[in-house]
């Protein structure tokens, strides 16, 4: 049995670096999936990489499935900005959301004050935004998990007001292609320590890291989480389809 917080149990597909327009076929069987579900069971959001923003957007302009992006750049006006791409651009070709802070980025430079102007920018734009925290293998061995987190929430929403509108996903990183995830009891403290930093208007908290269907049994059991923030498994849509089906089952 899974506990929710919240009306909806969110799954959100990160497809990172993967797939072209002959992957959208894989997309059918997820149509026909959340076409007999409940619709106030879930939410599925797909964030592909750019180049597929535009395409599954169409494909799935006829279902309850939303598109998100997987970062932005944080000026919100055009520039000289070789290879970017800002929130107003991806607004435009149909994402609805924005995955910001993921850990793959953050070790790439992206630090708490880069990523508040990234939310900001994406927020003006009329995105959703998906802020991702997590702390390291090395942060965790040194009891440093909170500190950690709770750094990461002040920078990363310095200044912002509708902090219950985001969407936060737990991903503490060296779990991330691992195959590894928190024992159940630190689970719990660190979700019930990022809703005590919000008081009573806490964001929608959901968890990734290597999130599959063989550890999704105990994930869902967690109190508090709202969803799963899916990686690698979200690639195949039966074991997308298996992971969600199990949750909400």
């Amino acid at each position: 049995m899974s506990i929710m917080t919240n009306k909806y149990m969110y799954f959100i597909a990160n497809w990172k670096m993967f797939g072209d327009l002959r992957t959208l076929n894989s997309l059918d069987k997820v149509i026909n999936f959340s076409n007999n579900i409940n619709k106030n069971k879930l939410r599925l959001i797909y964030c592909p990489p750019n180049t597929l923003i535009r395409p599954i957007s169409k494909k799935l302009k006829k279902t309850r499935i939303q598109v998100g992006a997987q970062n932005c750049h944080h000026s919100h006006d055009f520039g000289a900005y070789t290879g970017q791409v800002n929130s107003r651009m991806l607004k435009s070709v149909g994402a609805k959301y924005v995955i910001i802070g993921h850990s793959e980025n953050r070790k790439l430079g992206e630090d708490d004050k880069l990523i508040n102007l990234k939310i900001k920018s994406a927020m003006k734009s009329g995105l959703k935004i998906i802020f991702c925290i997590g702390e390291t293998l090395k942060e965790k061995r040194n009891k440093k998990t909170s500190q950690v987190l709770a750094k990461q929430i002040k920078k990363g929403l310095s200044s912002i007001k509708n902090k219950s509108d985001i969407i936060l996903a737990y991903e503490p990183v060296w779990s991330i292609g691992s195959g590894l995830i928190p024992k159940s009891e630190d689970l719990k403290k660190s979700v019930a320590f990022i809703k005590s930093k919000f008081g009573k208007k806490s964001p929608k908290i959901l968890y990734g890291g290597s999130v599959n269907i063989n550890n999704i049994d105990k994930l869902k059991i967690i109190t508090g989480i709202d969803g799963f923030l899916v990686g690698g498994a979200s690639q195949d849509s039966k074991k997308f389809i298996d992971i969600i089906k199990k949750t909400i089952n």
